[in-house]
Formats: C-alpha cells, sequence, structure tokens
C-alpha cells in the first residue's frame, strides 16, 4: 500500500459510503488497484462473498458496492466485522463472514479488543495486496465517549498511517443544515496525531448554487486551516441503495404498483433497489398502503416471528389474505417466504426467544424449522415452469444469494409446486396460484428478471458507479484526486 485515503463523516448519514464508492471507481479508472476497506460496519443489509477458507461469508452492502466499484473481487477481509442488529441492544457479531456466538454475547465494550485484532489482521492482508486503500469510518471520529475503543475511525486511521501515506477527508451532509458547525466541531476534537493527515473537508448533498456558500468555506479554513474540496451535488437517484433504512423511490410513472412491507426487523432490504425504477415502489406498514397494491412483497426478516406478531397487530394479516383472495400477486423472499408458510418452529431460539410451532399465514403450505448454522452462499439459481402470474420467470439461471436460518419443506401432503432450485439441484422456491416465495436473494439485480417481470431494463450497476465517478471529478478539486495518485 502507498496511499490511504480516509473517508471520515461528520455524522452518520453525511455520505461516506457513496464518497468512498465514488472514489474507488475514480480511481479505478486511473488505472489504480485499490480496495476498499471499513473496520466495523452495522448493518442488515449484507451480501455473500468469498471467505478465507474457500467458503462464504458475510460483509455489509456497502463494502460489497465499494469492491465493484474498484473493480476487485469482494473478500471478508474488506468488512470483517459485521454488527447485524437484533433488537435495540444487541447485535449478532459477524467476524470474518462468520457469526462468532461468544462475541455476540459480549457487551459492546468488553468484545472491541478482539473484534480490533481481527480488523487489523484483514487490514493489513488487504495493504500488503493493493495500493491504495479507501478507507471508510462509521458514524463520526469525534465520538468522546467512545474513542479508548474505536478502532473503526481512530485506530484503522494509526494504522494506515504506519503502513504508507495517510490522507482524510471529512464528509457532511449540508442538507440537513449546521454542517460547518459539524465540520468545526469534528475537526476540533479529532486526536492531534490524526488531525495533521486531514486534507479537506466535503461539503456532500448541496442543493442550489454553490456561490451562495460564501464566505462558509472561506471562515471554515481561516479557522482550522482546512480547505473544503468539493461540493457535492444533492443525488436522489444516484443508482446504488441506501445503506441502512428504507429509502425514498424515485416516482414512477408507469408499472404496476408494488408495495414491500416494512417490518420492524427487514434486512437486505438493498434488493428491491432496482424496482424504483421499473414500478410505482412504496414502503407500506398499513393496511390502507396495500389497498390498491398490484403487488405485496415480503422481505427478508431478521427476526421472523416478531415480524409476524407485528404484522398481525397491525392487522396486515388480513388485509394480505384480500390481496390473495383478489388474484394478485404475493412475493415472500428469505424471511417473507417462512411468514407465508404454515407453520414456524424455533425450540432453540434460533431466530430470538425459543418457541414451538406458531402458525404462519398459511398461504403457502409449507413448514420452516430453525436451526444453526446459518446458510451462507452464493451461487446461480434456476426457475423451473412456473404458472400464471409468474409463467415468465420459467427457465431463468440468474445470480443469486442465500442468508438465512432454517429449513422449509412442503407440509404432508401440500399440493404446492417447486419453481426454483439452487446450484445442487436443491428445492429453494415454491408457488401456489398468486403466491411464490423464494430463498434467493438479489434476483432484481438481473436484467433478466426485470425484463421478464416488467419488461424494461433498468441501469446497470456498473453504469450507475461511473455515474458516481464522474460526479466526483466534476465537482472535487483536481488536486485533491491526483494526490492519490502519487
Amino acid at each position: 500500500m502507498k496511499t490511504a485515503l480516509m473517508v471520515w463523516g461528520a455524522s452518520s448519514g453525511a455520505g461516506k459510503s457513496l464518497l468512498a464508492a465514488a472514489v474507488c471507481r475514480w480511481a479505478a479508472r486511473q488505472g489504480l488497484d485499490v480496495a476498499p476497506f471499513k473496520a466495523q460496519n452495522m448493518s442488515n443489509n449484507a451480501r455473500v462473498v468469498a471467505a478465507a477458507d474457500g467458503g462464504f461469508g458475510e460483509i455489509g452492502a456497502a463494502q460489497y458496492f465499494q469492491a465493484l466499484a474498484a473493480r476487485v473481487a469482494p473478500s471478508v477481509d474488506m468488512n470483517p466485522v459485521l454488527l447485524k442488529p437484533e433488537s435495540d441492544t444487541s447485535s449478532q457479531v459477524v467476524l470474518h463472514g462468520r457469526v462468532h456466538g461468544a462475541l455476540s454475547r459480549q457487551p459492546w465494550r468488553e468484545r472491541s479488543a478482539a473484534l480490533a485484532r481481527a480488523a487489523r489482521a484483514s487490514f493489513e492482508r488487504l495493504a500488503a495486496r493493493h495500493e491504495l486503500l479507501v478507507i471508510e469510518g462509521a458514524g463520526s471520529p469525534a465520538e468522546i465517549n467512545l474513542a479508548p475503543q474505536d478502532y473503526v475511525n481512530l485506530d484503522t486511521a494509526r494504522w494506515a498511517g504506519a503502513a504508507g501515506r495517510l490522507r482524510a477527508w471529512i464528509v457532511a451532509d449540508i442538507d440537513r443544515g449546521g454542517a460547518f458547525a459539524h465540520l468545526h466541531g469534528t475537526w476540533a476534537l479529532l486526536p492531534d496525531d490524526l488531525r495533521r493527515h486531514l486534507d479537506g473537508f466535503v461539503l456532500n448533498k448541496f442543493r442550489g448554487d454553490a456561490a451562495l456558500l460564501a464566505p462558509g468555506p472561506e471562515r471554515l479554513r481561516e479557522l482550522t486551516g482546512v480547505p473544503v474540496l468539493g461540493v457535492l451535488p444533492m443525488l436522489r437517484d444516484h443508482g446504488l441503495p441506501e445503506e441502512d433504512g428504507v429509502y425514498a423511490a424515485p416516482p414512477a410513472a408507469a408499472g404496476p404498483r408494488v408495495a414491500v412491507l416494512a417490518f420492524p426487523h427487514i434486512s437486505n432490504l438493498d434488493e428491491f433497489h432496482p424496482l424504483g425504477r421499473a414500478c410505482r415502489l412504496r414502503w407500506a406498514r398499513t393496511p390502507v398502503e396495500l389497498a390498491d397494491a398490484d403487488w405485496i412483497i415480503l422481505p427478508g426478516s431478521k427476526q421472523v416471528s416478531g415480524d409476524l406478531a407485528w404484522l398481525r397487530a397491525q392487522r396486515l394479516d388480513a388485509a394480505i389474505e384480500r390481496h390473495v383472495r383478489a388474484g394478485k400477486r404475493v412475493l415472500g423472499v428469505c424471511g417473507g417466504l417462512q411468514l407465508l408458510g404454515r407453520v414456524l418452529d424455533d425450540p432453540d431460539g434460533v431466530d430470538g426467544q425459543p418457541h414451538g410451532p406458531l402458525p404462519g399465514l398459511g398461504l403457502l403450505p409449507l413448514d420452516t424449522r430453525y436451526a444453526r448454522p446459518k446458510r451462507v452462499t452464493a451461487a446461480p439459481v434456476r426457475f423451473a415452469a412456473l404458472a400464471p402470474p409468474w409463467e415468465s420467470l420459467s427457465g431463468l439461471r440468474v445470480p443469486a444469494y442465500e442468508i438465512r436460518n432454517g429449513t422449509t419443506a412442503p407440509s404432508p401432503a401440500a399440493a404446492v409446486a417447486a419453481v426454483l432450485h439452487d446450484a445442487r439441484g436443491s428445492a429453494i422456491g415454491w408457488q401456489a396460484g398468486a403466491v411464490l416465495g423464494v430463498y434467493a436473494h438479489g434476483l432484481f439485480e438481473a436484467p433478466e428478471v426485470m425484463r421478464a417481470l416488467f419488461g424494461t431494463l433498468v441501469p446497470t450497476l456498473d453504469a450507475s458507479l461511473d455515474g458516481l465517478a464522474d460526479r466526483l471529478q466534476e465537482h472535487m478539486d483536481a488536486g485533491a484526486l491526483h494526490s492519490l495518485l502519487a
């Protein structure tokens, strides 16, 4: 490694992930051997990538997309620690791609030293293989209450400074207001040994005439000695999923009305991002929001039993049943498939609190029993012959990935068709009339699926990444970018 660029944020949601992806693609287009790194991510949006032992593991979706931007194969070293929230006070720890039960049960401060050691090992492996590392921080580097354990922002920057040349930027979301105060405060609270590596500030999500910012950037430089390197415009439809939370889909004038249920424990919602360009997409939490839907999608869930209870409390179960009686489409993906089934059985509490057989929605005659270990794999899947209204998917073979606990099988004497198979030929999808359930994630990212279901193609992910790099080159200081090449 010759150079590391540290992308810090003045707050969560400032735009670190997109900025890092843009830099990765810009650097790759200049011919650099570049790779992303984030020591620890917290997200229930995960992707399946190669693990060190030749199998598969999980990393945060943001680092997966940054690796694609860098045109390198994603690996678990790019996000060695992934925390997947299970409640307001607990998270599942995924270490080097695999769930680590003992660390998941430890309090945060007690486990941070072990996580830091694992993260540093990944950093050093990447630094030995690539010229430039684009390192994304987490939240803010100025969380002074967390500083003694902050290996994600502070220690990682020190590792990078010891291994090569360290440059750092701080990005702020100017659309929220208070950006200059956020930047000044973050600069002031940075440790002295790291502040000297700060090359500049980046104002993100700006709407309007950048000339109206004066004299803000000049005054900020007087106070800190640090320049504003760029003012990036608001990009509402940049083509990449948001890292967390439901995103506002761009308005579509045509296509079916598709409602995705926004469960409290929703996971892998990023896979539905392509739908926003092909249909009228909405995130639904009430029966009213389902009333005129042409499709209903039940997405993945980090706690299926909890989301089933929420769904019933909102009376969404009755709304889904009315939708099915009207002959309209319902799609369940992973946890959504399990919800559509007849029985959920979790004697060991793998999905949450231990429980015996619970009745699901009963729209597919399937029984699910939860058990360890988690299935994590990425391989093409194949659709068999499907009946209407899903017949356009028949025969397609597309890339996909699975991240799940539990095994599912048809109930005794059930009349349900197995319509999707994994690379080994095992059934991972079933259809009963207009109701389809699949264990495969990522189907909507396949152009063949979008063409079959909507008769349209959406811009490719690669084109979206190029668009981010174009905007970066247009609005960032050229000297700051080219300093990464030296």
